[in-house]
């Protein structure tokens, strides 16, 4: 009898994660690269970078059925013509992906494809992949992403290019794996109603891969928070809490892609250059922060380094580029003189 409990008691700790997975959107419950075909109209999607959503398919390697989705651009830079051969695009599944479907559970995706057919432009994108992994690391409010091989098919059945791209957890699964909800606030928020915590992880990392494209409490002008950055709260119409949730690092120095620019407002030289813009008031968060990030560099240079498709030099100029942060945040006093000394 006893031995049955104890057996018991083992199955129940050892299966608990598995439980908690079984549970989980399949898409986002491994890390493994997938590889698709996506058929449609992708010459009219090169050319054309409207809104207009187009009918097209996805089909899993494996698999015979192809699901109906519709495609469509987005985003801001990377939409534009003279910046990417290719847009960032918006994935709408028509109806409801089958339960064995890696696809299962999902309604729309972002997918953050080539930009253009050079292959330097695959190591952008892979790196941003990377950078989302590393934030994965630090913490559970974070978007995931699944790699994946994409043979881009035009409608016509013509080869349009392969290449990698990922796709982007939503906004809803992310707040709903944390206990939370999406916060719907307007477009100034006080610095107040952030998590203290989550605000100084928020600016950190982004110092860390050198990122300045964003804004934790407004959005663009006449547009609702935040500028690449989502919003998760406790409750729903609460302005308290408030856990900004990082995306979009494609201008950030430690990409480097040559369309990125620094704002102008910060006078810098480069997207290479580091220049924290936290919040002053967050100090005492921001040491517990470089304390965390210190203890998970091993875990987030592994995240770089094993990305598929990376070249061996772009991990080593990304891991040197990194290492330069962890120099800076080695102790409290070289975080408050290499780091916080910029906090506004």
């Amino acid at each position: 009898m006893i031995r049955k409990i104890l057996l018991w008691l083992v199955i129940l700790v050892l299966g608990s994660p598995a439980l908690a997975a079984a549970g989980d959107k399949p898409l986002f419950a491994s890390s493994d690269p997938i590889r698709i075909t996506i058929a449609g109209p992708m010459s009219t999607l090169a050319r054309n970078r409207a809104e207009e959503p187009r009918p097209a398919t996805i089909t899993v390697a494996g698999t015979a059925q192809p699901l109906q989705v519709t495609l469509s651009p987005r985003g801001i830079t990377r939409r534009a013509t003279d910046t990417c051969q290719f847009p960032p695009l918006k994935v709408r599944f028509t109806s409801p992906p089958p339960a064995d479907s890696i696809f299962a559970g999902q309604k729309s995706l972002k997918l953050v494809a080539y930009c253009r057919s050079a292959e330097p432009f695959q190591q952008y994108v892979l790196l941003e992949y990377a950078a989302y992994r590393m934030f994965n690391v630090l913490s559970p409010a974070s978007f995931r992403v699944r790699l994946a091989r994409i043979d881009f098919v035009n409608d016509d059945g013509r080869p349009f290019i392969t290449r990698y791209g990922f796709f982007v957890e939503d906004l809803g699964d992310v707040a709903r794996r944390n206990g939370m909800h999406e916060a719907k606030l307007p477009d100034l928020i006080p610095i107040n109603s952030l998590s203290a915590h989550h605000a100084a992880l928020y600016a950190m990392f982004q110092d860390m891969i050198a990122n300045h494209d964003w804004s934790m409490r407004a959005g663009p002008k006449g547009e609702d928070c935040c500028h690449n950055a989502k919003l998760i709260a406790p409750a729903r119409g609460v302005a308290a809490g408030v856990v900004p949730i990082p995306y979009d690092f494609d201008f950030s120095g430690l990409i480097d892609a040559p369309y990125a620019t620094p704002p102008d407002q910060l006078h810098l030289s480069s997207v290479r250059q580091r220049q924290y813009r936290g919040y002053c008031m967050h100090e005492a968060e921001s040491y517990a922060v470089a304390a965390q990030m210190r203890a998970a560099e091993p875990q987030m240079l592994a995240a770089l380094s094993s990305t598929p498709g990376l070249d061996p030099k772009t991990i080593q100029r990304a891991t040197d580029y990194l290492g330069e942060f962890f120099t800076q945040i080695q102790s409290n006093d070289t975080v408050k003189a290499k780091v916080l000394k910029t906090c506004i």
